[in-house]
């Protein structure tokens, strides 16, 4: 059934609680490859709360308009949003997306004046509303007047998610397009609860979800969490945490597995393990280069070295030890947060029972001399991976990855995400999927 054209404008108001303040949507974004599982994580995202649907751009890509036609055959009686992202043929895009049960067609902000217009007509004849996305425009801010005058319904203010990943949020945007534009505006881009309530707060109609949500483990609890932030959102918020210790705590909070997967499957050391299991490490490398046995430079990087650093060592010997007890003790006096050895290791009782994080090749008994060849703080090799100074580096008992210092915050987010996909798939297993069933293998073998 097709819902009332004033109805799909308006249903900005179908909330309203005691003082008629009115209760912004929120719009669960269906970022994924499988319509089967899209409409899984829908029900249980509007049964936390969610109002709008929203047929992402993967989704689309992936299943055509099928994906739309069988979330609306799902769920008929909610808006549902089709992520076309229309960057030209205006008019026959909105027509495909209306006629397979779209209620709103998302066009590119950046689109030439004809194709928004194009679009806004067709949507006029097939009973459908326009949303343009500013993300990627260049002058967004000025962009959202034009893109009034020319009858689009709603702004959508959007970092992107690769442009998330390097930093950029959509909150600072917000509120200048707020100042412009009189059509409700809607935000997207990585939005959690915290940020779902500041976006209220500054003015925003239409809150789009989609990792946060629809990546949980428990997807109808995520939705529920943000619902309640919306609804009753504060005016106040903690002052945002500094870059570096954003960096370090998510990468405390993910495996280096996940971290690898980020990174494309690179970063990992070779050959390098854990010798203290189950004793996570994160911090920032200062590096020594020494040759076989010679533990001199290895030593004096400890002074060198500050609260939260990692030492990171190339030794080049399985047999003779640059690093043992007395080394790691020195470490614990001074705060740093962890030892990498490309080599040997020795007094293993010892460095295990004091708890520092310590990742080498093997432990032996031997020790070498403090002859005091080699450099700290130089570029080096350690496990067949490029180290320098000030690189971040994370290990646990998977083992230890190298993140270069300019990515360090890209990484960690995508690293994020990452981990999201996996609870998700994880959960779904837990109902009695197999991981091939989930992720369609055979669907998207390479022919």
């Amino acid at each position: 059934m097709r819902l009332d054209l004033y109805a799909v404008k308006y249903l900005l108001v179908q909330k309203i609680n005691e003082g008629d303040r009115i209760v912004p949507i929120i719009q669960v974004a269906l970022d994924l490859l499988e319509t089967d599982r899209a409409i899984q994580i829908a029900a249980e995202a509007l049964e936390g709360g969610a109002d709008w649907i929203e047929a992402g751009t993967p989704l689309i890509k992936s299943e055509g308009m099928d994906a739309i036609r069988k979330l609306k055959a799902a769920f008929p009686h909610r808006i549902l949003v089709a992520d076309m992202k229309i960057a030209d043929t205006g008019a026959m895009e909105v027509e495909m997306a209306a006629k397979a049960g779209a209620d709103i067609v998302v066009i590119l902000g950046s689109a030439d004046d004809s194709t928004i217009r194009e679009a806004v007509r067709a949507a006029t004849k097939y009973g459908a509303r326009i949303m343009a996305d500013l993300i990627s425009s260049p002058e967004p801010v000025s962009r959202s007047k034009e893109l009034e005058c020319m009858g689009v319904d709603y702004i959508t203010v959007h970092a992107g998610i690769d442009q998330q990943m390097t930093g950029r949020d959509s909150l600072t945007l917000l509120k200048d397009v707020l100042k412009e534009v009189s059509i409700p505006v809607a935000v997207a881009g990585g939005l959690d609860a915290a940020s779902c309530m500041q976006a209220v707060t500054s003015g925003a109609s239409i809150l789009v979800v989609g990792g946060n949500i629809v990546r949980s483990s428990d997807v109808t609890a995520s939705a529920r969490a943000i619902r309640d932030s919306v609804d009753s959102p504060v005016t106040s918020f903690t002052s945002a945490k500094g870059l570096d210790n954003e960096i370090l705590d998510i990468f405390m909070s993910v495996s280096t597995s996940n971290i690898s997967d980020a990174m494309h499957r690179k970063g990992a050391m070779q050959d390098i393990f854990s010798q203290v299991p189950g004793r996570k490490m994160v911090g920032t490398a200062v590096t020594v280069q020494t040759f076989k046995g010679d533990w001199a430079k290895a030593v004096e990087a400890i002074d060198m070295a500050g609260k939260g650093d990692v030492i990171v060592i190339y030794n080049g010997s399985r047999h003779v030890a640059p690093w043992g007890g007395l080394a790691t003790q020195s470490c614990l006096n001074k705060g740093i947060a962890g030892v990498v050895v490309d080599g040997a290791v020795r007094d293993i009782e010892d460095i295990r029972s004091m708890g520092l994080p310590v990742f080498a090749t093997c432990n032996v008994p031997n020790a070498g001399e403090p002859k005091g060849f080699g450099e700290i703080n130089a570029e080096i090799v350690c496990g067949n991976q490029t180290v320098r100074p000030g690189d971040y580096i994370v290990g646990d008992d998977n083992g230890v990855v190298v993140i270069p210092r300019e990515r360090a915050y890209e990484i960690a987010r995508r690293a994020k995400e990452v981990e999201k996909t996996e609870q998700r798939l994880s959960e779904e297993i837990r109902r009695g999927a197999t991981l091939s069933e989930v992720m369609k293998l055979k669907k998207w073998e390479k022919h």
